[in-house]
């Protein structure tokens, strides 16, 4: 039995779990309001905001859990990527722990761990599937063989489907964070009303910097009220588009790999629209399809949590002079 105290605060959430033998006891998350003021995440605010967060919220996943400290058989934490400041007090946090207990520490690769939280649930998929790994700062399709053997096959070229939620929301004049307003108001808008460019990028890779460009210049030749007069439609036209570029490359991908289990994870895959696509999708094509529940999509210590179970089963371990990176090939 294993028993590992998993620490995430790669962006602007401090978050720890508890898992016990691949079964996640507890997933405590502590978000940082301070930034809706800046339309986006001030890193240096953000550091501060963990350093006052990161003990209250792991005694609160010790307590949720009924585990005591020394009960803990290994500490994970979030190395890579992420905002470094943000990092470094997790990496340093989960340390210092280690280092306290004489256990063994864990890094895992946050993208990795997105992947992984597809195993959380019972229901959860068999070896191969396919992921489509959706957030504010990537987008990719990974062919997952194994746990810990996961293929990246295609990815963006430039902004992920996050980023294109939110340009495109402040382009709306919605505040931030912006693609939660966009799913909001595209729930009662016209998903055909307007027409926005879909780049032909080659291959499985990504691209949605022309449909940002898209929206701007269209936004431009418009009369001052539009945007207020059509807001719900303009959302539901800007989902619309950003939704099929990803169904599309996620068909292609299984037409190509001929594997039909199919997930997505990240925080865009929170998104209602998003997930609707899927599950018609896997209805049309006969996927067989798995989506997280909403806590595991947004940034999380339980997909660290559960990455490290499979880790420490192989004595997958890191060492204390491991240090966080801003930026980091899996």
């Amino acid at each position: 039995m294993a028993t590992i105290l998993a620490i995430e605060s790669s962006c602007d959430e401090t978050s720890a779990s508890v898992c016990v033998d691949g079964k996640i006891l507890s997933n405590v998350i502590a978000s940082q309001a301070i930034h809706e003021q800046y339309g986006g995440v001030v890193p240096e605010l953000a550091s501060r905001a963990h350093m006052q967060n990161i003990v209250p919220v792991v005694d609160a996943a010790l307590v949720q859990a009924s585990c005591s400290r020394q009960a803990i058989d290994a500490v994970a934490f979030t190395q890579a990527p992420g905002l470094i400041g943000s990092l470094l007090v997790g990496a340093q946090f989960a340390k210092s722990v280690a280092l306290a207990l004489n256990k063994p520490l864990i890094a895992v690769h946050h993208m990795q761990a997105h992947v992984l939280a597809n195993l959380i649930a019972d229901d959860r998929p068999d070896f191969p599937f396919l992921c489509l790994t959706v957030s504010g700062g990537h987008t990719q399709i990974v062919l997952a063989k194994a746990p810990l053997v996961l293929e990246v096959i295609g990815e963006t070229i430039d902004d992920a489907a996050g980023e294109a939620f939110d340009k495109t929301a402040k382009l709306l004049r919605l505040p931030y964070p912006g693609g939660p307003l966009i799913d909001k108001y595209a729930q009662s808008g016209n998903p055909l009303k307007f027409k926005f460019a879909e780049p032909q990028i080659p291959k499985l890779d990504f691209s949605f910097s022309g449909l940002k460009t898209s929206v701007l210049y269209f936004l431009q030749k418009q009369e001052p009220n539009f945007i207020q007069d059509n807001l719900h439609d303009l959302c539901a036209s800007v989902q619309h588009t950003i939704i099929s570029i990803l169904i599309k490359k996620l068909k292609k991908a299984v037409q190509q790999t001929g594997v039909k289990n199919v997930c997505i994870a990240g925080g865009v895959s929170a998104n209602s629209g998003l997930r609707k696509a899927l599950v018609e999708s896997g209805i049309k094509y006969q996927w067989k399809t798995f989506i997280p529940s909403f806590e595991y999509c947004t940034d999380n210590a339980a997909m660290i949590a559960i990455t490290a179970f499979y880790k420490y089963q192989v004595q997958q371990f890191t060492t204390l002079d491991t240090s966080p990176t801003a930026r980091a090939e899996w």
